[in-house]
């Protein structure tokens, strides 16, 4: 076993405490209420602390260094199928797409739930529309995203909740890194 280590203290609270807040908001607190409001706010306030650091956070940070190209799904997905054994130092290629869509879906929310306290959008149906479809997508997506890391680190025997907690990934040597 070869330990990296990959991911900064910052990007680990972010994660952590992004996840903490969306399931508050999803599941503990009053859709109609101040404090779902001002956790909303909080996980605002969250995204745009990740892509600032997205821009000028350490490299496994950046979103430069791991945005996926269709070669590299491509890859990843012939991996998968083969049943061969690969890892990536920062996020994989459908690691990306994840985090990318989350953000973006996480944007979508925050901005409709603002807009719906607003007098210009007060009682608009399709701001509040919007808003539940895009947290029904969001629920979705953390689901799949949380049985993808599962199976992923069955698949590769790399711990990847344990490297979210601890920053560092712990890549067996039978195991070949990827670019």
């Amino acid at each position: 076993m070869t330990d990296h280590r990959i991911w900064d203290p910052l990007l680990r609270l972010f994660h952590w405490s992004l996840a903490v807040l969306f399931f508050a908001n999803a599941a503990l607190t009053d859709p109609e209420g101040t404090p779902h409001e001002w956790v909303g706010y909080a996980i605002g306030g969250l995204i745009t602390l990740r892509l600032i650091w997205g821009m000028v956070g350490p490299r496994a940070a950046r979103f430069a260094s791991f945005a996926p190209t269709a070669d590299s799904l491509t890859g990843q997905l012939t991996d998968m199928a083969s049943g061969r054994k690969s890892a990536h130092l920062g996020h994989s290629p459908l690691g990306a797409l994840m985090i990318f869509n989350l953000l973006a879906t996480l944007s979508g929310i925050v901005a409709t739930g603002y807009m719906m306290t607003t007098t210009a959008y007060w009682g608009v149906e399709w701001v509040e529309e919007t808003h539940e479809v895009l947290v029904t997508w969001a629920e979705i997506s953390v689901v799949a995203h949380i049985i993808a890391v599962f199976w992923e680190s069955r698949r590769s025997g790399i711990n990847l909740p344990r490297a979210m907690v601890t920053g560092v990934k712990r890549v067996p040597d039978t195991v070949r890194l990827e670019p």
